[in-house]
């Protein structure tokens, strides 16, 4: 199935596809990354997680849905092709809140343009970039949270600055990964038990101002360094999805991080 990129623009809220240049692919990620919610319902309602293009249209342009790293992000290197950029797929171990080495199990973009490399992620929630960062090390601005592309190696560390210091939010090396690769990762992460997809409900959502977050029923409004947040009673939970997030769920559905 070939991209519908018309239906795409109008989910993302744009008119016309940009240019395949810097402002373009500015324009394009800031759009998906504050209007496409990243959640994992369908994990906790225990249904699967496909990637296949057509799908992933069905579910996050037609049905207004959001999805998780996987779903977001290869979406969106299928929208940045079509436009015109030279993207590669690339796959990151998480260290944001990390007790332990994870597997890598996220999903990144790398676009070349004009001489240099882009880090686009349109899939890492509440925490992650509203815009396309270089990988040249220094610090970039975006609305009130900043953020750099730090070397360590072999490896690239995207990381943003909080309360005075930097915070390592994942670790990738800039090398090309394939479909292949995160289907397996996209089945641990989705189905194996500890992971923490099965275990904790979450929807997030990006904007220029405030980023909100859902984890179980803890909500959070994080506004650069300064956070808000309370605890959602029961009856609230399907209505802050609702209307935060815009995310529609079925009446009496079941979500796995509330049972047992």
């Amino acid at each position: 199935m070939s991209l519908d990129l018309a239906a795409y623009l109008r989910r993302i809220g744009l008119q016309d596809p940009p240019a395949a240049d810097l402002p373009g692919l500015r324009r394009l990620h800031l759009a998906h990354a504050t209007t496409i919610p990243f959640e994992n319902l369908d994990i906790q309602m225990g249904l699967p997680i496909r990637l296949d293009l057509a799908s992933l249209q069905a579910k996050l342009v037609q049905r207004r849905r959001g999805g998780y790293c996987f779903e977001h992000n290869t979406l969106f290197q299928a929208v940045l092709r079509q436009v015109g950029f030279e993207v590669m797929a690339c796959e990151a171990q998480v260290r944001l809140g990390a007790q332990a080495t994870l597997p890598r199990t996220h999903m990144l973009l790398l676009v070349t343009l004009e001489g240099a490399t882009w880090l686009c992620d349109v899939g890492f929630g509440g925490e992650g970039l509203l815009q396309p960062v270089p990988l040249d090390g220094e610090a970039h601005v975006q609305f009130l949270n900043t953020y750099r592309v730090a070397g360590e190696g072999p490896l690239r560390v995207l990381q943003s600055f909080h309360h005075g210091a930097w915070e390592d939010l994942y670790a990738f090396e800039p090398s090309p990964r394939f479909p292949v690769d995160f289907d397996m990762a996209n089945h641990y992460t989705s189905t194996y038990p500890e992971s923490r997809f099965i275990k904790t409900l979450t929807a997030q959502l990006p904007g220029p101002e405030v980023r909100r977050i859902l984890r179980n029923r803890a909500y959070a409004e994080l506004r650069g360094d300064v956070a808000e947040g309370r605890e959602l009673a029961p009856e609230d939970l399907m209505l802050t999805l609702r209307e935060v997030f815009g995310i529609e769920v079925p009446e009496g559905a079941r979500f796995r991080a509330f049972e047992g």
